[in-house]
C-alpha cells in the first residue's frame, strides 16, 4: 500500500482533566486519549479521508495495547508502530486554564518508546513511496531516534513532499543550541518546514517571521509556515509570501490545535490547492480544535471545518 501520509515521532496516552481552571493537585477526573504529536497529525490527515501510517513504538503494556486500539478505530495504520518491551508507554498530563495557559507533564521515563526507534526498526519503501512523510524536531533529540530520523530523511532525499515539524520542546534536550545544531542537519532533506515563533528561533535563530521564513527558505526549503499566534500565519513559497488572519474560537483546550494544522495542511497540500487555501483551511482546523478538551478525539472532518469557514468551498 502507498500511503497518502506516514508520520514518524512521538506517541503515547494524553490524561486530561475533566475540570477546567483547577491544578491537577485538585483535579478528581480525568479523560483518556490517544496523544503525541505526530500520532495526531496522522489521525487529523485520517479524518479527510487520507490513507495514514504512524512509525513509532509503544511499551508492552496496557497503555500500548490501548494506543493500537484508538490507533485502528480513527482509520490509522499502525503496521509500523513497533513495541519497546524495556520501556513504558508514555503519559502526558496537562492542565487547563483557558484561554492561553496548558502546562504540560511528561512522563517518559526513563525514555519514551518512539525514541527506542532505530534504522534497523524502519521500512524505507514506505517511507519513500508516501505522498508525504512527516518527521519532528523530538524525534532528533535522543539516540537511536536521532540516527533513525536522519536516515528516513535521507533514504526520503526530498522526495514528494516531506514535511519537519519544529514542534521544539525545551524539555526533551540539553540547550537550544543543542538542538538547532540537529535541526539543522534535519532542514537539508525536507521540502516544508512549520512551527512557531519560538520554534523558528530554535531552528534558524531568529524570531521576526519573514526573517525565519526567509531562513528556512534558504535551506532549501519550498514552503516555510511561520505560526505568529495572534497574528496569524505567514507563508512564504516560491510565489511569494501569503498571511492569513487566525480564525476566531473560544478557546477550551489549545494544546491540539498544531497537530490539527498539520493534518489540515498535508490534506490542503495533497488535494493541489494554493498556498493561501491550504493556510485559510488550516487556520480554521486548528480553531475547530482549540474550541474542544481532547486532541484527537476532536480532530474536525472536512465539513467541520467548513463550517467553522462560513461553509464556504472555496475557503
Amino acid at each position: 500500500m502507498t500511503f497518502d501520509v506516514v508520520t514518524m515521532g512521538r506517541i503515547g496516552v494524553d490524561i486530561y482533566p475533566l475540570q477546567t481552571g483547577t491544578g491537577l493537585e485538585d483535579v478528581t477526573s480525568f479523560g483518556k486519549y490517544l496523544g503525541g504529536s505526530a500520532t495526531n497529525v496522522a489521525v487529523a490527515a485520517a479524518r479527510y479521508g487520507r490513507r495514514t501510517a504512524v512509525v513509532t513504538k509503544t511499551g508492552a503494556d496496557p497503555f500500548g495495547r490501548f494506543l493500537h486500539r484508538a490507533l485502528a478505530g480513527y482509520g490509522v495504520d499502525d503496521r509500523f508502530v513497533g513495541t519497546s518491551g524495556h520501556l513504558p508507554t508514555p503519559v502526558t498530563f496537562c492542565e487547563i486554564f483557558p484561554p492561553d495557559d496548558f502546562p504540560l507533564y511528561f512522563y517518559r521515563f526513563p525514555k519514551a518508546p518512539d525514541l527506542d526507534l532505530a534504522p534497523e526498526d524502519l521500512d524505507f519503501g514506505a517511507i519513500r513511496a508516501a505522498k508525504i512523510f512527516w518527521v519532528t524536531v523530538t524525534g532528533l533529540s535522543q539516540e537511536p531516534s536521532r540516527s533513525a530520523t536522519l536516515a528516513a530523511l535521507e533514504a526520503r532525499a526530498r522526495r514528494g513532499i516531506t514535511i519537519l515539524d519544529l514542534d521544539y520542546r525545551p524539555m526533551f534536550w540539553e540547550s537550544r543550541e543543542q538542538a538547532r545544531e540537529w535541526v539543522g542537519k534535519a532542514l537539508d532533506h525536507v521540502t516544508v518546514a512549520v512551527g512557531n515563533l519560538d520554534e523558528c528561533d530554535t531552528a534558524v535563530g531568529t524570531r521576526e517571521p519573514r526573517e525565519a521564513a526567509k531562513a528556512l527558505r534558504d535551506k532549501g526549503v519550498s514552503l516555510a509556515v511561520v505560526k505568529q499566534g495572534p497574528k496569524g500565519v505567514l507563508a512564504v513559497d516560491d510565489d511569494g509570501e501569503v498571511e492569513v488572519p487566525p480564525v476566531p474560537v473560544r478557546v477550551v483546550n489549545g494544546l491540539g490545535a498544531g497537530d490539527a494544522f498539520g493534518g489540515a495542511l498535508c490534506h490542503g497540500l495533497l488535494s493541489g490547492w494554493d498556498t493561501a487555501r491550504v493556510m485559510r483551511f488550516a487556520n480554521a482546523a486548528g480553531a475547530h480544535v482549540a474550541g474542544e478538551l481532547s486532541c484527537s478525539d476532536a480532530m474536525p472532518t472536512e465539513d467541520q471545518v467548513l463550517r467553522k469557514l462560513g461553509g464556504t468551498q472555496g475557503v
